[in-house]
């Protein structure tokens, strides 16, 4: 990575600075020395390049087909409603879009904003792999990427490059996403060491069919065949589908639509719809400026349900060396 992403201790929050200056010129933030995201010395000539220029090509085939199955899945699912598999695809939603990628994938893994014991950190991971985006290291590797170029030549889902390639053109027929993991690795040398991840990243899928699995036996063994199929539509096609695009849009509606608090180098900003719709990832000009805090909603007022349960994890004694950036007033 560039090693300009810059973070927070809760300890360090007299020490004044910014190296994105507040759009209102009324508030600054208080942040310490640039915490640079681990990478690995051995291959830092390859530089990765994921924009639309570098990676597009054809469709790919397998991708869109289950694109296409899941949003059927989801229309199909409108006509199974349930009281029921409405809350079991809600709690679904809160362990793979929450705890799984925001709190997991996003803060824990690709921003080190916070420490969990190994096994809390493995659970969150295991739950990220519920939202159909892949296991941690091509996730976590491609954000990093994000992050070296955002706006700029080699994002892999700006969208000065089109909406619709921001949002998902970038997945279905992005060939990077199936053809650079090998360059991804200097990205994420943390995870890579790691057995588990790697276990993780290549069998992602076996959380997701367990928990279907599990869905469809429990609902047919509850009340038949027609139970157990919707709950399998509403906690497996339904919610990844929504879930699916939430993530899309802190890609595409956040990078055009919204509030700049912060003058980043990037078009990120701030939109209050789409931090409601993944617990505060919407806050993105926050984030872009001050990455690997782990509070993106810096305002009293900006609804950050991820930072929330780190905060919960921290007061019970679980999550440790909690990064946040703070509005200190001028």
């Amino acid at each position: 990575m560039s090693g300009s992403l810059e973070a927070l201790t809760e300890e360090t929050c007299e020490t004044r600075g910014d190296s994105s200056s507040p759009a209102s010129g009324r508030l600054h933030i208080a942040q310490a020395s640039p915490a640079p995201l681990p990478t690995d010395p051995a291959n830092t000539r390859a530089e990765v390049r994921m924009g639309r220029a570098d990676s597009e090509t054809g469709l790919i085939w397998t991708t869109t087909a289950f694109m296409a199955l899941f949003h059927l899945g989801a229309i199909a699912a409108l006509f199974f409603f349930s009281w029921t598999n409405l809350i079991v695809a809600a709690v679904l939603y809160i362990f793979a879009i929450n705890l799984g990628i925001g709190m997991g994938y996003h803060r824990l893994l690709t921003h080190r904003g916070y420490t969990v014991p190994k096994l809390v950190e493995y659970f969150l991971a295991v739950c990220g792999t519920l939202s159909l985006e892949g296991g941690p290291i091509g996730w976590v590797g491609t954000h990093r990427v994000h992050h070296q170029h955002s706006d700029h030549d080699g994002d892999p889902h700006t969208p000065q490059e089109g909406t619709w390639w921001s949002h998902v053109g970038w997945i279905i027929s992005g060939k990077a996403m199936h053809s650079e993991t090998i360059g991804l690795a200097r990205y994420v040398p943390d995870l890579t060491r790691d057995r588990f991840y790697l276990w993780l990243s290549k069998y992602h899928w076996i959380p997701m069919v367990t928990v279907a699995v599990a869905l469809i036996t429990i609902g047919t063994l509850a009340g038949g065949i027609k139970v157990g199929i919707g709950l399998f539509l509403w906690g497996i096609f339904l919610r990844v589908t929504l879930g699916l695009h939430a993530t899309w849009l802190v890609n595409s509606a956040t990078h055009l639509w919204g509030s700049r608090r912060f003058d980043t180098k990037d078009d990120s900003r701030n939109s209050w719809w789409v931090a409601l719709l993944t617990g505060g990832e919407g806050w993105h000009n926050n984030h872009h400026a001050h990455p690997t805090s782990c509070r993106h909603g810096l305002a009293w007022y900006e609804f950050d349900p991820n930072y929330y349960g780190i905060w919960l994890l921290e007061k019970l004694g679980i999550a440790k060396k909690v990064q946040i950036a703070k509005f200190v007033r001028s």
